[in-house]
Formats: C-alpha cells, structure tokens, sequence
C-alpha cells in the first residue's frame, strides 16, 4: 500500500510565498510522473503542475512563473514553491503519483491567500 503525506498549506498574504511537499511511502518500486492538482470551492479539480520521473516539468498557465514544482527522488518527494500568491489561488491543493504504475492522490492540503 502507497501513501502520499501532503504538508506546507495554509494561511499567506496576496504576494507571498508558501512551499508544499508530498511525500510517497510503502511498498514502491518505481514512481513515474509526480504532480499538483488544486480545487476551489464550486470548481473542477485543476493541475497546476507535473514533473516527470526525468525531470521534464509542466504547468497550468495561470502559475507559470510564479510557481516551480521539483521533486527528490531519493527521498520520494515532491514539491511546489509557490510565489506571488493571489487570492484566485485560493484551494485545496492534492499531491498526485503514479506508483507501481498505479495513480494515488494525497488527502490535500488547504492554501488561502488572502489579507
């Protein structure tokens, strides 16, 4: 059984920053594609980013730039800087990993800009 263990959420300012991490434990052989969903209240799950296995990265175009996703494969980790917050990122954010070639998602992780 895999488990991802999202930390980092919470309450920041319009402009600043916080930094997610999610981390993968269990049974793993391989881990392949790493990646960022977020879903505000009425709205459809989104991905915000997504890093392959060899590092190729890819983002929704309302954070490039302002966000960068990276990950730790010995540690079996993700993470999402995110910088320049707005309000309209306001959502909780899922971790998401193919594992053994199967999709788990963490339990999310709430992030609120606001002042």
């Amino acid at each position: 059984q895999v488990q991802l263990v999202e930390s980092g959420g919470g309450l920041v300012q319009p402009g600043g920053s916080l930094r997610l991490s999610c981390a993968a434990s269990g049974s793993i052989f391989s881990i392949n594609a790493m990646g960022w969903y977020r879903q505000a209240p009425g709205k459809q799950r989104e991905l915000v980013a997504a890093i392959t296995s060899g590092g190729s990265t890819n983002y929704a175009d309302s954070v490039k730039g302002r966000f960068t996703i990276s990950r730790d494969n010995a540690k079996n980790t993700v993470y999402l800087q995110m910088n320049s917050l707005k309000p309209e990122d306001t959502a909780v954010y899922y971790c998401e990993a193919i594992v053994n070639g199967y999709t788990n998602w963490g339990q999310g992780t709430q992030v609120t800009v606001s002042s």
